[in-house]
Order: C-alpha cells, then structure tokens, then sequence
C-alpha cells in the first residue's frame, strides 16, 4: 500500500521536533518581530531569489564559511531599522550562555531577514528603533505553539490587494521526516486569483486549511502582474525546516527548492522590488535513509508547505486600525 503525507499534529513548523517559535507584536506601530529558535544550535542555509533583500549574517550561512550552525533565525517588519531585531535576540542568548564560542567569549549567532511595513498606516515616529526589544520579547515568547495571522512579522504586511500576514503549515513525510515552514507575507503580488476568494496555492491545500474553496474557475490574464508596486512597500520572508541530518549545502539547496512554493502562491514572485528569502533548518535528529531520493522529497515538501503557509497567512489575518488593505477575512470570510 503507497503510503501518504499528512499535516503535522499543529500545521506548524514547530512540529519539527525541537523548535520553537515566538512572536512580538507593537500594534501602535503595526509593525513585529518573529524567532525560531532551538534547544540547541541547528544548521542553516538560505537563499535568496527577490531584488531588494534587508539581511544580516546571510553571508555566513554559505556552505563554504566557518561556521556551519546557528542559534536563531529571525524576520523581522521595519525595513532596515528592523535588523535590530537580531540585536535583541543576540543580547538575550548572549545571557542564556548560548553561542558559538571564540576564546574566552560566546558570540550568538542569529542570521535575520526584515520586510518593509513602513506605509502600512501604523505609527512610526519612534525616538528610540523600537526592534531590539521586540526581537528580546519575541524570543522570550519562543514555544511549541504559536499563532498565526496578523501577529509577528507578520502584523503589518501586506499584498497587492488585501492585508498579509504570518502563516505556517506542515507534512510528515512518508519517509518518516517532518517538514515546516513560517512565512510573513508581505508581497507586491497577489495571494489570491483576481478579484475572488481563490488561492493560487489551491491545488496543494491539506484538509481545508485555507477554506477549502479549491481551485478558481476563471484567471486573469496571466501575462499582467498586479501589484502594489506604486508603495514600493515589500518582500516575503520565510523559513523552512526539516528534523532530516542535513549539511549546510543541502539545507541552502533546500532553501532554494522551497522558493518554488512563493512562485506557486503568490503572482508575480520574486520580484525586483521583493526581497524574497527563504531560510532553511536541519536539527539532524533523523538519518537520510536514500540521500539523493530523500534531498529531492525534503525540498519539494518545503516548496508545498510553504505555498500552503503563505495562504494560511492570508486566511487567518484580521484587520486592524488604519489598515491600507481590508483582510481575505473581511471580504470573503
């Protein structure tokens, strides 16, 4: 009998055993920060495919360089200002006794991605960048569960033509090997086809998880990209995690695999004003037992399940005061 996937127990990326998520939200700013984060350091790759990346320590993260695990992974809102964030959550591990040794000296070593919220309507006359503490609050509400919707980085997204959001989805795989992704969903595409309730990512939905609608019955014209391009207000940040023992150059040929999934759930992707990236996590608990067959299976899962998570971020947002954009929920809910 051929065996199938399922969702994990949650639907989140934390039921890769041994992670963990935390959100921090300033609703006044419309703005938030998201941490993954493990009981131990994880190896991490990414990759990076939009024309207008924000990032810290990516660098790092080739599979050439020196070290070849982490200690968390952050996105973050705010544009530029947003990279603090990985301050905050530097400082708190750097507390915790956490991070990669150099003599006498523990220097944590958190890569971070940010999203531009700023014409988003929320307040963002600060005297002091507000993403230090909210990167240290986001990792002190590091657990198991967490929410998704218009919470964390995803508080203050939004898409061609409704508010975006914070999503996250699973598979267990027939090989044994659980598969996550977390997305906040900021994109000058669109998540949804045309003017209607449909998801592009329809095809690959599990149990109803976006509303169940299935597929659309009409598609505009598929050489037209509608966008927000007039607010140059962008960019798609997530991550994509597996329990499989992966190296550093198959968890960023992961990363890249999964950048399939942006292009199956939102219209256009990647594009010159996105910064589009995708982190990938091995916590390595898990042999491969078919390396080169269990490598293709890891990435194409990571590209389904984040197709499904960017439309459970849409689907779970809810407005919020002074929105620019109304909710899938708003409209269609």
């Amino acid at each position: 009998m051929t065996m199938s996937s399922r969702p994990g127990p949650q639907n989140l990326i934390t039921d890769v055993a041994g992670l963990r998520v935390g959100n921090a939200t300033d609703l006044a700013i419309k703005t938030g920060v998201t941490v993954l984060v493990a009981d131990a350091p994880f190896t991490a790759g990414v990759h990076v495919m939009g024309g207008a990346p924000g990032t810290r320590e990516t660098d790092l993260l080739a599979p050439d360089k020196t070290v070849q695990q982490v200690d968390a992974l952050v996105l973050s809102g705010g544009s530029a200002f947003g990279l603090d964030a990985a301050s905050g959550v530097a400082d708190a591990l750097r507390g915790m006794g956490r991070g990669y040794r150099v003599g006498a000296h523990t220097v944590p070593i958190v890569p971070a991605a940010i999203l531009f919220d700023l014409n988003n309507g929320g307040a963002k006359d600060w005297d002091q960048n507000p993403y230090r503490v909210l990167g240290r609050d986001a990792l002190a509400n590091a657990a198991t569960s967490f929410a998704i919707g218009s919470i964390g980085a995803g508080t203050g997204a939004i898409t061609a033509n409704l508010r975006g959001g914070l999503g996250s989805a699973s598979v267990i795989l027939p090989s044994g090997h659980s598969v996550g992704a977390v997305v906040a969903v900021n994109a000058l595409g669109s998540a949804t086809v045309g003017e209607g309730a449909h998801f592009w990512a329809a095809p690959f939905e599990m149990e109803a998880e976006f509303g169940g609608l299935g597929a659309a019955r009409t598609y505009p014209d598929p050489h037209i990209a509608v966008t927000k391009i007039a607010s140059h207000a962008n960019t798609t940040i997530g991550i994509v995690a597996t329990d499989a023992d992966l190296t550093q150059a198959q968890c960023t040929r992961m990363a890249t695999a999964a950048h399939d999934g942006f292009a199956r759930a939102l219209v256009p992707a990647h594009t010159p004003m996105d910064g589009d990236l995708i982190f990938a996590v091995a916590t390595g608990a898990r042999p491969l037992g078919h390396p080169v067959i269990d490598t293709l299976e890891l990435g194409h899962a990571a590209a389904t399940c984040m197709a499904r998570a960017i439309a459970r971020a849409m689907f779970a947002a809810s407005s919020l005061p002074g929105d620019v954009k109304p909710s899938w929920q708003d409209l269609h809910g």
